[in-house]
């Protein structure tokens, strides 16, 4: 789930794309500022924008800040192994594999005429070392061996909510156990008012992985409004001072918490296990209003 601006003048060389997929109905929306470049709507909810003439645009700022993860996960350029639990239109595939060409990636999307439809029109570059698996994110994570992957990202949203069992404990060790000792995390969490569930998965994330950072806009992070941040997390310190500034100058700038004021932002929750998870909370319609 993502907020995206309206867009509107469509260039007429390009019309929008529309299929029912298993998450419901998927819209291919031509981009009019950029040739080849479309959003990926679910059901009316922005879920990913692609620019096949530039991988490396990242236009939702949630998918800025996960790539600013990626671009801080290794030295520029390195080839990395990396995990993307949820497709959508393979925005961060693409970024990494433009971005660190010669990287090996996984993606697993349980939706599978979703994977269908954008591979026709958004296809991949046959050059990128890009697999996609069919299936559940947390079935598809427990395929991977050992210490294999340097990113793990996660955005799997199913109707723009993310699945209760992608938001415990028992799914974050798994993560864990796949990723290399200096490997990162980072997922798109979605959260309003009172801010419960965003409290909760952090909670969550601490309770496996010592080091945490989150980015998010200022008033999502006071609770103010609904909208998306992105956490990192991993065994070994982040760049947290990079990441922040970067944040920090991205078109719409973010916030950091990191450390005691991420842990005091927490505000005791509970982490969540598989027993107690509940899925992320429905965003309200006024999200995706014109």
């Amino acid at each position: 789930m993502a907020r995206n601006r309206q867009r509107g003048g469509r260039a007429a060389a390009a019309e929008t794309v529309s299929e029912p997929v298993d998450g419901g109905l998927a819209e291919l929306v031509p981009d009019r500022d950029r040739p080849r470049a479309w959003t990926l709507l679910i059901d009316g909810a922005p879920q990913s924008h692609v620019d096949l003439d530039d991988p490396a645009h990242l236009d939702f700022a949630y998918q800025r800040r996960l790539g600013h993860v990626i671009d801080l996960a290794a030295p520029p350029g390195r080839p990395v192994h990396a995990v993307h639990l949820g497709g959508g239109a393979f925005t961060l595939a693409r970024y990494v594999a433009a971005t660190r060409p010669r990287s090996t990636q996984q993606v697993v999307e349980i939706d599978t005429p979703l994977v269908g439809l954008v591979r026709r029109v958004l296809p991949l570059d046959p050059a990128a070392r890009i697999r996609v698996r069919g299936g559940d994110a947390r079935a598809g994570l427990a395929k991977l061996p050992d210490g294999w992957a340097d990113l793990v990202i996660a955005d799997v949203f199913s109707g723009a909510r993310t699945p209760a069992h992608l938001t415990s404990t028992e799914f974050l060790t798994e993560v864990r156990r796949v990723l290399k000792p200096s490997g990162q995390y980072a997922a798109n969490l979605a959260d309003g008012p009172p801010l419960a569930h965003l409290r909760g998965q952090i909670a969550t994330a601490a309770a496996v992985f010592p080091e945490l950072a989150l980015a998010a806009d200022p008033v999502v992070l006071r609770g103010r409004r609904f909208g998306n941040a992105v956490l990192a997390a991993s065994a070994l310190p982040l760049p947290v001072a990079e990441f922040t500034r970067r944040v920090a100058s991205d078109p719409h700038p973010g916030r950091v918490e990191h450390g005691r004021a991420l842990a005091d932002f927490t505000g005791g929750a509970a982490p969540v296990t598989d027993a107690s998870a509940k899925a992320s909370p429905r965003p309200p319609s006024s999200v995706f209003r014109d």
